[in-house]
């Protein structure tokens, strides 16, 4: 099932074609006028547009701060090393959990071992 997602500043700009070839609805922070913008505003754009957010910002990650269920969702990415292969292939193993797990509101950090999801 197509997802739609909002790419984060720091997400290699590579990656926008590669989701939109495998049928994701995918808009940029940088093509949004977005870069550089407070993280709230970031999140208040993708709620309003009904978008899960990706990024590698750990600042996303504090749900004190962005709570489960009270934004569309965010999924963390956590590479080992931050290259184009492994920030694609974390991406997908996130769409591949996607299929049979509930993303809407809950908070997705995704690393090479493990998906941790707070809700």
């Amino acid at each position: 099932m197509p997802g739609r997602f909002k790419l984060g500043e720091n997400i290699p700009r590579s990656v926008e074609p590669v989701l939109r070839e495998v049928g994701h609805d995918v808009e940029t922070a940088r093509s949004e006028g977005l870069a550089g913008a407070p993280d709230p505003d970031l999140l208040a754009a993708c709620s309003a547009e009904d978008r899960i957010l990706i990024t590698l910002d750990l600042d996303f990650a504090d749900i004190r701060a962005y709570p489960p269920g009270s934004h569309r969702g965010v999924w963390v990415l956590r590479p080992a090393t931050q290259t184009f292969a492994a920030v694609l292939d974390l991406l997908l193993a996130g769409i591949r959990l996607s299929s049979v797990e509930r993303t809407t509101g809950k908070l997705w950090v995704i690393d090479e071992k493990r998906v941790r999801i707070r809700d």
